[in-house]
């Protein structure tokens, strides 16, 4: 047989070869090194046969990265063999922690177990020690091709083993790997000795998870590792975890009262209180006022509709698993509300009209419903009730691509506004392989032509993403990664032939003839509740002073100073912002304490001298302190940056 490398070269092999063989072929040195290899595109180890006139590549500490996989999994086996030596070495018999699967995950690795007594958190550092020490001895890893039978017989006392073996063909041939007397069931692929595996990992936690995900099936103790190539990039992340737990948005929404999630209400339901309803009314307004410069028109509509409607629109049944179930009225069944578009297809179609009304922009802050199961929900980014910033243009072929541009710009506007500045863009087109899309192919076509044609002329870098099209037209989404290296997917632009075809939606052209509009859907935003989330989080709550729920807080130095308090807080009031008076009876430097847990941008002191010269002392995040500023050019200043939407 015979393999080919990277440089074009043809290498000569026994028949059965490794790709340990073929490093060995090519010097000892090369062998030596060898994590790993690349065959035919794809993740091998150096323990199994080559097929004959693959491309191989070799794989060495230097490509760790590449090989991240193939270290992460033998890791998994570390961890796994690390967790059976600690219960022998507290007198619990071989054969009694039994195993479930292990699978690589991303940035680490995890291992299910049927334990004698659960792992505590505490005991996760001294496995940790074991892991390390299997390290150190370098055991080598070998690779065993068995026959179901010899493998059954491998794992007598294991019923996870044996279920997993009895469930192949009977005929199939089972692949066994060992690493010192640690032996398991697996695909492989693995490094050729523990010795080269990084030392950059960490056990992190431990959780419930039912045999093959079925409530059904035994409850497993999951552990869940981290391991990365390097000691710094496992720090890194080790931060970005702590960041990302000071920052989550569930935690600050409670601390900063900004929404409620009440389970006598119903899972997935967020409702607003006073602080969020600010922040939410302040990106409503925002968004609102480029609308109406933009030619748009407010539309509501209601948060049901009769189920007909969404089977025309084909929502139902192509989503019916993600909706609610309908419920029957007078004869005629209704469901909740899962999309705003169909009712504005409705909303256009309830009167005749002509080339010279469109463009026809309708425009939305629509609450929507969606079914999710109830280990999916997420605070906000994941919700069962959310709005969208939904609205729908109905335009004329000739009018397409300079709608598009326009809700392009608005969407890298609102991005730009909240300093989101990270984003990749995404166009979703048909997977060829699916049935899910709807409409015609010539249709289709069009409009991935025309997104592409619009992004690329004003200098997006973008991918072609196959599969993430909308069943009915192909879509532009804004891919956001936040302060923490999350991905979230915010803003969408769809361009849909489909729904005017199936709507038979019209207008009369020039030529007094119908033809049939194009749509376009459009949600800058995406959805309030997942944008606030990722705001509360890109902001660690911290929000910019137009949009904090509260911009400052008055604070007397004593009770006698409450009367020019008050007066501080009318005057900046009748600017439009959003301050109050701590009247409580703290001390100042408590007072200035709380103001700062709750976020508040600005602390506006004062005390005799200040009402002497009807001045204030501000104390302010970001920009230090100012002693003596006069009170009604504060309030200019402030109303200024309110109204410019400045921090």
């Amino acid at each position: 047989m015979h393999v080919v490398l990277p440089d074009g070269k043809q290498l000569d092999l026994p028949q059965g070869a490794t790709a340990r063989d073929a490093a060995a072929a090519i010097g000892p040195r090369l062998a030596q090194d060898a994590l790993g290899a690349r065959v035919d595109g794809l993740l091998h180890d150096l323990l199994t046969p080559l097929p004959d006139g693959a491309q191989v590549s070799i794989l060495t500490k230097r490509n760790l990265a590449d090989a991240a996989e193939l270290w992460r999994h033998t890791l998994g086996h570390v961890m796994s063999q690390a967790v059976g030596e600690y219960y022998r070495a507290r007198g619990y018999p071989e054969g009694s922690v039994k195993r479930g699967v292990g699978p690589v995950i991303e940035n680490g690795f995890y291992q299910d177990f049927d334990l004698p007594v659960p792992l505590k958190e505490e005991d996760l550092p001294e496995i940790e020690k074991i892991m390390h020490d299997i390290l150190a001895r370098d055991l080598e890893l070998s690779r065993r091709e068995v026959s179901r039978d010899e493998a059954l017989a491998q794992f007598p006392a294991d019923p996870f083993k044996q279920e997993l073996i009895r469930d192949l063909p009977e005929d199939v041939t089972v692949t066994l790997y060992s690493q010192g007397d640690y032996t398991d069931l697996c695909r492989g692929p693995h490094a050729p000795r523990t010795g080269v595996l990084p030392k950059a990992f960490k056990l992190m936690s431990t959780s419930g998870a039912y045999w093959r995900g079925s409530e059904k099936n035994p409850m497993l103790q999951r552990v869940y590792g981290v391991a990365f190539a390097t000691q710094k990039e496992l720090d890194e992340h080790l931060h970005q975890l702590e960041e990302a737990r000071r920052r989550d948005h569930r935690k600050l929404g409670k601390e900063l009262e900004l929404f409620l999630l009440d389970p006598l209400v119903g899972k997935g339901l967020p409702m607003w209180l006073p602080n969020g309803t600010v922040v939410r009314e302040e990106l409503v307004r925002f968004l609102r006022e480029q609308q109406v410069a933009r030619g748009y028109q407010g539309v509501i509509t209601p948060n049901i509709g009769n189920l007909e409607l969404y089977k025309t629109s084909g929502h139902y049944p192509y989503y019916s698993d993600s909706q609610f179930t309908p419920i029957e009225v007078d004869e005629e069944q209704y469901m909740l509300k899962p999309m705003n578009c169909p009712h504005h297809v409705r909303i256009y179609a309830s009167k005749p009209r002509s080339y010279r009304d469109l463009p026809v922009r309708l425009a939305e802050f629509g609450t929507v419903y969606r079914y999710e199961m109830s280990g999916e929900l997420n605070g906000l980014t994941r919700v069962r009730g959310f709005t969208q910033d939904d609205a729908h243009i109905f335009c004329r072929p000739d009018q397409l691509k300079a709608e598009f541009l326009d809700v392009l710009d608005l969407t890298v506007l609102v991005l730009r506004t909240f300093d989101l500045k990270d984003v990749r863009f995404r166009v979703g087109v048909r997977d060829p392989e699916s049935d899910k899309y709807v409409g015609d192919e010539a249709n289709w076509e069009l409009a991935e032509k025309q997104i592409i044609e619009a992004v690329t002329e004003v200098g997006l870098p973008f991918t072609i993403e196959p599969g993430d099209a909308a069943f009915y037209g192909p879509k532009l989404d804004f891919v956001v990664r936040d302060v923490i290296g999350r991905e979230w997917q915010l803003g969408t632009i769809q361009v849909d032939y489909n729904l005017p075809e199936r709507f038979g939606l019209t207008y009369v052209g020039e030529d007094g003839q119908e033809h049939r509009p194009i749509m376009i859907h459009r949600a800058p935003f995406g959805s309030l509740e997942r944008f606030m989330g990722i705001l509360i989080e890109h902001y660690a709550g911290d929000f910019p002073f137009w949009l904090a729920p509260q911009q400052a807080v008055v604070i007397p130095i004593s009770d006698r100073h409450l009367d020019y308090a008050h007066e501080v807080e009318r005057t900046l009031r009748a600017q439009g912002l959003r301050v109050s008076v701590d009247a409580g009876s703290d001390r100042m430097n408590a007072k200035i304490r709380a103001a700062e847990l709750r976020k508040v941008p600005a602390m506006l002191i004062v005390g005799d001298k200040e009402a002497e010269g009807r001045e204030v002392s501000v104390r302010e995040r970001g920009r230090g302190e100012r002693k003596g500023v006069a009170l009604d050019g504060l309030a200019g200043e402030y109303a200024a940056r309110n109204a410019n939407r400045e921090n």
